[in-house]
């Protein structure tokens, strides 16, 4: 138990006593509450990427969206005295110059 980090109980029980020192005795549970807090976030957040990831994996009922439908063009309704003129009149070729 005591052989954390590859270190011996005397090197421990040295760097836990040099973190007192540095930081003061106040300091070193506000350190604890800070990282506590870090690591559930962390948690969290990784819990909830998993999930939206499983919600997708599991989302076999995915349909492409409706294409928009856009009504046919209509050609434009020309005046009946137009279009009597025309059909009368054949075109005329432009002059020469």
């Amino acid at each position: 138990m005591l052989g954390v980090l590859g270190l011996s109980g005397g090197e421990l029980i040295m760097v836990l006593a040099a973190v007192l020192v540095l930081f003061g005795a106040r300091k070193i549970p506000e350190f604890a509450k800070g990282l506590g807090q870090g690591i559930k976030e962390f948690k969290k957040a990784s819990r909830e990427v998993s999930d939206e990831l499983q919600r997708a994996t599991d989302d076999n009922s995915y349909s492409p969206p409706p294409q928009p439908r856009v009504p046919p063009a209509a050609p434009p309704a020309a005046a009946p005295a137009e279009a009597a003129a025309a059909s009368a009149a054949p075109a005329s070729p432009a002059p020469k110059a």
